[in-house]
């Protein structure tokens, strides 16, 4: 067939066009294929010895902090402390329930700006290492996990079964997916540097047998599937599958790890527990830095080379977040607080750990180790590197009661009891981990004088229901009727009763008896309140009994299940139930009425204030509050407004008076409160409650109490403004001196200054100044930081030493020696080990 010249030109132009339109459209997959993937120069690595990251080893300190456990307004204070205390490395959990609470629809605003956090970090130069779940624990309600997969047909978590499987895997891609889109892994130039997938599995291996083994190898092909050029970890995993990294949980994993599962892997610990989680009924619980300290210096002795503090800031489980009787505070004896405020001396003393062992990183990386034991109580371990001046040592001193001596290449050390000293050059000593050179704070709570004005309450109470319409035969199962959407469930039943079942003897009363799985219970008969029950963490069924007045006819009972979060560990999670289990009526005279089977049930979920959404400002209206009587019955709504506490530090609201319920400010949950469930000391386990200030507005802030028991006292509570303005230190003298003293230069360690003494140092936050010494004593004072008294040997003239060196000023730094503080150059007490104790009071100039 011949063509014309005409359809030839217009046929070539026609090929033109298709060509420049492929061309452009390869440009941009090309395009996007560069923006999604990894650059294989910059994958992070690992050997038996590290990470290397961009090429170069590290030793890798870091910080679980949880975005929804504070607020964005916080983040970047929290972040930045969190560096300032000598972390490079900020680690934390992905809630799915947070992320997916309705199947589908996926939330990452506000505190759930994951994206925003990790940039934040990153701003500040920091790693991130993301542990995915699915399951984090957390002490989290449902343990991450959002409440709907549990009515998913044919679901158990956690095993290799299909609907659990293709769950996760389409949350974990979204995450990942998310993560890669905003170039945040290391292989892309951002953050992360490593990643966790499942959390703890051990604990539940065994309860899925062969199904259990499946299902980890499962979650690790899954992720490593997606190659985005980070390594990734399961913690308390020892058979991890490869080329997975099995890592330590604990307070001593530098004696209870048994190590990498292959030599080529390196030794990390993904959570050292800095003191532990509070739940209601506990008395107050802390871990001491020197014993965090000194694990941590010991398995960075023994080949550790990645330490993550769980947590560095615990923060606040707000609204209904808390796993089940777990407290609103979460970890507040952090090295941060629940605040962000730093809780000294934990957080110093870590960060005076940290630059020790960064004076000790090139032996540490590149050296040979080797150990010595002099004797059954010490040890001896160091990493030289042959042909070079670089070497570290840890003499290592396990005698909890007294000092030893050791000798170490030709030089004798005193190693105080149960502790590490560190040499960064096999001959200085730069720290000791029993040892605290770091000036210590007293947190105060101070009452508000700005928002503590006249409360007018006003008062909304729930109608108690005698008759719920319903047709099941059992109390039916309060996780699943209450679908994590409250934690409140009615139960109602009627019952008859004959004469002849009523004891004609006085006092003679039949016995109510009900049996529930948790978490506690209200009960009322005919109208009349009854009382309550409850169990606790470790026992969460109990049994609530009492003896009743029944009338003859029909009698009405109901049940108000109280739920405190939802199971936050164990196997078969799916198939955890609590909630009344068995009702009973004993003591009639034709026997024991069992209403648990033989009654119809009905039901309701929830509050009438709960869903008109009561707690905001937009629905106070749509319910009728009367003025507060100063006597109220239980499950009474209180709402009142306040201004917000003076100056900018943190808030929160002190709940004396009270029993347990919700709290809400600007219609923001501040968390659950219980002051009624008293621990063995005979005090409620957290009478403080955090009010973030971006809660708040300056006047008019709109306060909503849910509170389920009778007769309280809101009058007594008040809000209080938070500071750690009481600053201490006591000190030995003869401790050795702040690290702050040594660098590192040529390989070798130098002193900054040419006199390296001892000193106390004292900080005040922000623009304070000192404004008065409270105590000061150089002999053997006793006590902690407020709440110092004198001992048998005191120096005169402590106190006016200590105003020399430290009143009107910022920051002060003391000679810690006896030619300071005994000028006579008499010594009343020769044979005392002196120490210096020193507490001052913070505040700020008029004009600031």
């Amino acid at each position: 067939m011949r063509i014309h010249s005409s359809d030839h030109s217009w046929l070539l132009l026609a090929i033109l066009v298709i060509l420049l339109s492929f061309s452009g459209a390869l440009s941009s997959d090309d395009k996007e294929k560069k923006t999604k993937s990894v650059d294989k120069k910059k994958e992070v690595t690992y050997d038996g010895t590290s990470l290397i990251i961009n090429g170069n080893r590290e030793l890798l300190y870091s910080g679980s902090i949880h975005y929804p456990r504070s607020t964005p307004e916080m983040w970047p204070n929290i972040i930045k402390r969190a560096k300032q205390g000598g972390l490079n490395t900020i680690q934390t959990y992905v809630f799915w329930n947070v992320h997916e609470p309705e199947q589908g629809k996926f939330n990452f605003s506000g505190r759930a700006d994951l994206v925003k956090f990790i940039k934040l970090i990153e701003k500040n130069g920091m790693y991130v290492t993301l542990r995915l779940g699915p399951f984090i624990q957390a002490e989290w309600t449902h343990g991450g996990l959002p409440y709907w997969l549990r009515e998913v047909p044919g679901i158990f978590f956690r095993t290799d079964n299909t609907p659990f499987k293709e769950h996760t895997e389409r949350y974990v891609k979204v995450i990942l997916d998310k993560m890669k889109e905003e170039k945040l892994f290391a292989s892309q130039g951002g953050p992360i540097i490593l990643g966790q997938i499942e959390n703890e599995y051990s604990a539940v291996q065994r309860a899925y047998k062969e199904d259990g083994l499946n299902y980890i190898k499962w979650a690790s092909k899954l992720v490593h599937s997606m190659d985005l050029g980070i390594p990734w970890v399961m913690c308390k995993q020892n058979d991890a599958p490869d080329p997975m990294i099995n890592a330590c949980n604990g307070r001593h994993c530098g004696d209870t790890f048994p190590g990498p599962n292959k030599e080529n892997k390196p030794s990390l610990w993904t959570e050292n527990w800095t003191t532990q989680f509070r739940v209601y009924g506990d008395p107050p619980a802390q871990r001491s830095v020197e014993d965090i300290a000194y694990s941590v210096a010991r398995f960075f002795s023994k080949n550790g080379t990645h330490v993550n503090y769980y947590m560095y800031h615990g923060g606040t489980n707000f609204g209904r977040t808390s796993a089940h009787y777990v407290t609103t505070r979460y970890y507040d004896d952090a090295p941060l607080d629940e605040y962000g405020l730093e809780r000294e001396p934990k957080y110093g003393h870590l960060k005076h750990l940290h630059n020790a062992l960064n004076l000790c990183k090139k032996a540490l990386l590149w050296g040979q180790p080797r150990v010595e034991k002099p004797s059954n109580e010490t040890e001896i371990r160091y990493y030289e590197q042959p042909g070079t001046k670089v070497c570290a040592a840890f003499l290592a001193n396990n005698n909890t009661e007294s000092a030893e001596k050791v000798k170490f290449k030709g030089k004798e050390y005193i190693i105080p009891h149960r502790s590490i000293s560190i040499l960064p050059d096999c001959k200085t000593v730069v720290y000791n981990t029993g040892e605290i050179i770091s000036h210590h704070t007293s947190r105060n709570f101070m009452k508000s004088k700005k928002a503590n004005k006249n409360f007018d309450f006003k008062v909304f109470t729930e109608t108690v229901p005698s008759k719920i319409k319903g047709d099941s035969y059992i109390p039916v199962e309060l996780y699943g009727l209450t679908k994590d959407e409250t934690d409140y469930g009615w139960y109602t039943t009627s019952f008859k009763i004959d004469d002849k079942d009523l004891s004609k003897k006085k006092g003679d009363k039949p016995t109510l008896r009900i049996a529930s799985l948790g978490h506690a219970l209200h009960v009322w008969l005919n109208g009349e309140y009854l009382g309550n029950g409850h169990g606790s963490h470790e026992e969460k069924s109990f049994v609530f009994q009492k003896p009743v007045s029944l009338k003859e006819g029909e009698n009405h009972l109901t049940m108000l299940g109280v739920l405190t979060g939802f199971p936050d560990s164990g196997s078969y999670m799916e198939h955890r139930y609590t909630g009344p289990r068995s009702v009973s009526i004993l003591g009639l005279g034709s026997g024991t009425l069992d209403l648990t089977e033989e009654n119809k049930w009905g039901n309701k979920v929830g509050m009438e204030g709960e869903k008109l959404g009561i707690h905001a400002e937009e629905g106070l209206k749509k319910v009728k509050w009367e003025k507060f009587s100063g006597k109220e019955p239980g499950l009474t709504w209180y709402q009142t407004y306040f201004d917000a506490p003076e100056s900018q530090s943190a808030a929160a609201i002190r709940m004396n008076g009270m029993g347990k319920g919700l709290i809400w400010v600007n219609g923001e949950g501040v968390g659950r409160y219980w002051m009624s469930f008293l621990s063995p000391l005979g005090q409620p386990t957290q009478i403080e409650y955090h009010i973030p200030r971006s809660f708040l507005k300056p006047k008019k802030n709109l306060l909503v109490i849910f509170e389920e028991e009778p007769n309280v006292k809101p009058e007594l509570i008040d809000f209080v403004i938070i500071n750690r303005d009481t600053v201490c230190s006591h000190i030995g003298e003869n401790y050795t001196p702040s690290v702050r003293h040594w660098t590192r230069k040529n390989d070798q360690v130098q002193a900054i200054t040419d006199d390296v003494h001892l000193t106390a140092s004292l900080k005040c936050s922000g623009t304070k100044k000192i404004s008065e010494v409270e105590f000061a004593s150089f002999g053997n004072p006793n006590g902690t930081c407020g709440n110092f008294t004198l001992g048998t040997c005191n120096a005169p003239v402590s106190k006016k030493v200590v105003e020399k060196y430290c009143l009107g000023k910022a920051e002060c730094v003391i000679p810690v020696n006896k030619s300071t503080f005994q000028q006579d150059k008499k010594d009343s007490c020769p044979k005392v080990d002196k120490k210096l104790a020193v507490q001052v009071k913070c505040g700020r100039d008029k004009k600031n």
